[in-house]
């Protein structure tokens, strides 16, 4: 035994890379029998799921444009996570995000493009920020389970949506054919984030992603904010001691989630749909969480995890020219989570395991305890 722990302590540093690589796989692996149960070839689901995530240039870009709103969102729970805030909320954070943006740039049509696409962004951040640190100020001074207020005001920013979208914002330009849909108007190219590859999804909202998220890496790890906001997280009665205000901080982690939130539903309508429309977000808060948990909760941890998941939204279409419901990529979205999470509370475990091992008695207590039980 003690050479295996002396092997686990020298190979520790490998554990955040390969375990969760190990989890994939058997994810994956049971993945296949549902597959098999469906009578569908695993080989063939998984060669399809692989073409369309990163089988050419056009797939590839797609995948960073599904990655692209999920790391900000996935950023801003991790956020909210270290100071254990369960921001559940992201959907509608994203949502309010959007609609912020395309009423600025629709309102204030004139602006230099240069002005104009840093306030929309700006303008989407406040948003969101605000709407998270609604649920947040509940939680710090009244008491309110962040996780009902935030699924509450889901629903809420949905009606939001729908009244604005056949109201205020509605596109009074539509045709008769195209009526039905729900959406603004198209906003100003001012407003447009540039594509890095040409007509595709791939726009300079990615590299902003990935930027945030080594910004947020140092705010937590290397600011007095970011230790306070993990402090709070650790033990609010330890930092309320140590003098640290817990209930501002709890609002502190809210405003910056719901911020990041927003600001991937500005992302999303200045680089992708150029409009607020009723289904823009396809559900990227939720899947963010999925994304954070799957980065381990480390800003840095999510860029890898954006993409695997960025490519299973991306490839969930071509899903059914193997015969199989694109719903078959939620299955494997939630098995990835189970193990990827449950690896997590195994390995943490194991390491405080292989750094306490269970202390030894001595020879002569052994003997007395024998001797005890035998009498």
């Amino acid at each position: 035994m003690q050479p295996l722990i002396r092997i686990a302590r020298q190979f520790d540093f490998l554990a955040p890379v390969v375990v969760p690589i190990l989890a994939v796989l058997a994810a994956l692996a049971v993945g296949a029998v549902f597959l098999l149960v469906l009578n569908v070839d695993p080989g063939v689901v998984y060669a399809q799921l692989l073409d369309g995530a990163v089988g050419n240039t056009y797939s590839l870009t797609q995948t960073i444009g599904k990655a692209t709103p999920l790391l900000l969102v996935a950023i801003g729970i991790c956020i909210a996570f270290r100071a254990n805030v369960l921001n559940i909320g992201a959907e509608g954070q994203v949502i309010i995000g959007g609609l912020a943006t395309a009423a600025f740039a629709l309102t204030f049509r004139d602006l230099p493009p240069w002005l104009m696409a840093t306030l929309s962004l700006v303008v989407g951040f406040i948003g969101g920020a605000v709407w998270g640190g609604i649920a947040g100020a509940l939680k710090a001074w009244f008491g309110v389970n962040e996780i009902l207020s935030t699924i509450m005001m889901n629903q809420i920013s949905v009606q939001i949506l729908i009244w604005l979208l056949t109201g205020p914002l509605r596109d009074t330009s539509a045709d008769a054919t195209s009526a039905n849909i729900i959406q603004t108007a198209e906003l100003p190219k001012a407003a447009w984030l540039p594509s890095i590859v040409p007509q595709t999804y791939f726009h300079t909202g990615a590299l902003l992603a990935v930027a945030l998220a080594f910004i947020a890496f140092f705010f937590l790890w290397r600011t007095v904010a970011g230790y306070r906001i993990r402090a709070v997280g650790a033990n609010p009665d330890a930092a309320r001691y140590a003098g640290i205000d817990v209930q501002r901080t709890m609002v502190l982690s809210m405003l910056l989630s719901g911020g990041l939130a927003g600001l991937a539903g500005s992302v999303e309508v200045m680089g992708v749909t150029h409009r607020a429309m009723q289904d823009f977000s396809t559900g990227y808060g939720f899947s963010g969480i999925v994304v954070a948990l799957f980065g381990l909760l480390h800003p840095i941890g999510a860029i890898p995890a954006a993409l695997l998941f960025g490519g299973l939204l991306a490839s969930g279409t071509t899903l059914q020219s193997a015969g199989v419901s694109a719903a078959m990529v939620t299955v494997l979205q939630g098995l990835v989570v189970i193990f990827v999470v449950g690896s997590s509370r195994w390995t943490q475990r194991t390491r405080r395991e292989i750094a306490e091992p269970p202390p030894r008695a001595e020879p002569g207590v052994v003997a007395v305890q024998e001797q005890e039980l035998t009498s």
